[in-house]
């Protein structure tokens, strides 16, 4: 499958609308090859774009005052990725958006979500509700992160994205769940005498 077509079928299947409908769209949005460790957002930067991965994979993450980054999000194959917060209000980033392999991705502007709901009205309420699903896995990840052991974490991790641990060092694993690589070691090596641990 071809990028365009990728991007042009899981777009109309995911906001259930015709895929011509999305080709017609596509001066709102354009292809962007990506080297590994190269970034699409930096902090202090405004997001003007929502990242749709192509091919590749992509990690959104801060940086605190004491220089210990903490990784919010990876963004695999058919994700969409972007500071949302940035986009909206026009405010400076906090983040950095970088790829972790060499990675295509599509930049989608907003207003391909506008014109795409001017036409098909469903297409905007589709949307809101992928939106709304982002934030509920957002909260869900915070209440994880204050409530949930580092096992259930990782166990949750795995559900979600379960190719990463081959594809991500061990210490950006460790940084998204909130805890040392170290204890990232421990808790799959007693996952793995439990034999949880994915192969």
């Amino acid at each position: 499958m071809n990028s365009v077509s990728n991007i042009t079928t899981y777009l109309a299947e995911i906001l259930e609308i015709p895929v011509e409908a999305v080709s017609a769209c596509s001066t709102f949005y354009h292809h962007k090859k990506v080297g590994k460790n190269e970034f699409l957002l930096e902090e202090g930067g405004i997001c003007r774009d929502t990242f749709f991965v192509e091919k590749g994979l992509l990690r959104m993450y801060s940086i605190d005052k004491n220089g210990k980054e903490h990784i919010i999000q990876f963004a695999p194959e058919k994700w969409m990725i972007s500071d949302r917060s940035s986009v909206y209000f026009n405010e400076k980033s906090k983040y950095y958006i970088e790829a972790v392999e060499d990675s295509e991705v599509y930049l989608l502007n907003d207003d391909f979500f506008t014109k795409l709901g001017d036409v098909y009205p469903h297409a905007a309420e589709n949307n809101e509700i992928l939106l709304q699903k982002h934030i509920r896995i957002l909260q869900n990840r915070v209440n994880a992160l204050l409530a949930d052991t580092a096992e259930e974490r990782y166990m949750s991790f795995i559900t979600m994205y379960p190719d990463i641990l081959l594809r991500a060092p061990q210490w950006m694993v460790a940084s998204y769940l909130g805890i040392t690589p170290e204890s990232l070691s421990r808790v799959r090596k007693e996952l793995a005498r439990k034999n949880f641990e994915p192969s």
